[in-house]
């Protein structure tokens, strides 16, 4: 990274404003999931005008977001980020949240089922769920795209290991990799404007590589012909919705629910492309951003998750309201990764 980059980085606090976004997003989608926009709008009133409930509880979007930043942080106190540094303390974290009391906000099937299975003495590969690409791959990757030092090989291979430890389709490693690129990307001032163009180039460049000192052999898992072929299906998916992202910001229409153009989010090329929606018809007023994620027919707590993750990491800290920051849960243990990374 250049080094105007990582000044420009800490004077806004890109790693504290990415994550208390995700959190925010994350409880104002939280009682919206699983409704249709109609119910939202009997419920909540105007989708611009929609308040942070009270208390601003998350989802189990923050909670992995978090147990993800521990592992990195005890993988990297250790020293340099390597797949068999990061994988041990990202499993413990991650059994750790299967078992807490606190997990209690529905998480999905495809975590808990592989977190189950990691808590064994079991090759994590043996874990993995690889005909699953729901988006509990990628609504907890931000970290990656926010820990400084990362070599663009360490930040992909990590991202798409975090990934595959539950969610082991090609297609969730592929978008957590987008996803981290993309937070990365804003962090460091890249503009709003050509930021679909770039997440499409590096998946373009990216499509034939298979990070096998990150991933071992997690392709043979999934039985296709190759770990070229393996890892190729997944970016052509991304590839695929970020095609349409471009298409539907070609004619923006904020008024309409964003899943219908860019898809509901449940799985995770549709949760990167529609968060990407979200956060691009208001690249500037990160409330409306927010706002429109969870107003969604979608996953709209983890839309709205990913969209935060993207407004903070472009405007920094201070694009959060004192009165909605203050009171987001897990808001001390959030704003201290943020500070570490910041720093």
């Amino acid at each position: 990274m250049d080094p105007t980059d990582r000044t420009d980085r800490r004077n806004k606090r890109a790693a504290t404003g990415s994550l208390v976004g995700l959190a925010l997003g994350d409880a104002l989608g939280f009682p919206t999931e699983f409704s249709d926009v109609p119910a939202i709008l009997a419920k909540c009133g105007p989708w611009r005008e929609m308040e942070l409930p009270r208390p601003a509880i998350v989802t189990d979007d923050t909670q992995m977001t978090l147990a993800l930043a521990r592992g990195l942080r005890t993988a990297m106190d250790r020293g340099r980020l390597g797949p068999l540094r990061m994988a041990r303390p990202v499993r413990e974290e991650f059994v750790d949240w299967y078992h807490s009391p606190e997990n209690n906000r529905a998480p999905g099937r495809t975590c808990m089922t592989a977190c189950m299975l990691l808590d064994s003495a079991r090759p994590w590969q043996e874990a993995s769920q690889t005909g699953s690409k729901g988006c509990g791959a990628n609504m907890r990757v931000a970290p990656l795209g926010l820990v400084p030092g990362l070599t663009g090989e360490e930040r992909a291979g990590a991202a798409q290991l975090q990934a595959a430890l539950t969610h082991g389709h090609p297609t969730a490693l592929a978008a957590s990799d987008l996803t981290a690129r993309a937070v990365f990307l804003l962090a460091g001032g890249t503009e709003p404007t050509g930021l679909v163009g770039q997440l499409r180039s590096y998946a373009i460049e990216q499509r034939g590589t298979y990070h096998e000192r990150w991933l071992g052999d997690l392709w043979r898992h999934a039985q296709d012909p190759s770990a070229g072929a393996y890892i190729a299906r997944g970016w052509d998916d991304c590839l695929d919705a970020l095609d349409r992202l471009a298409k539907a910001l070609r004619t923006p229409s904020p008024e309409l629910d964003p899943c219908l153009a860019t898809g509901d989010g449940w799985i995770a090329e549709e949760a990167l492309a529609t968060a990407l929606h979200c956060f691009l018809l208001f690249p500037e007023q990160p409330l409306l951003a927010l706002r429109r994620a969870a107003c969604t027919a979608g996953d709209s707590d983890s839309i709205a998750c990913l969209a935060g993750a993207f407004a903070g990491a472009h405007l920094g800290a201070s694009a959060w309201p004192r009165e909605w920051s203050e009171r987001i849960e897990y808001r001390t243990e959030l704003i201290a990764f943020g500070a570490l990374w910041d720093a």
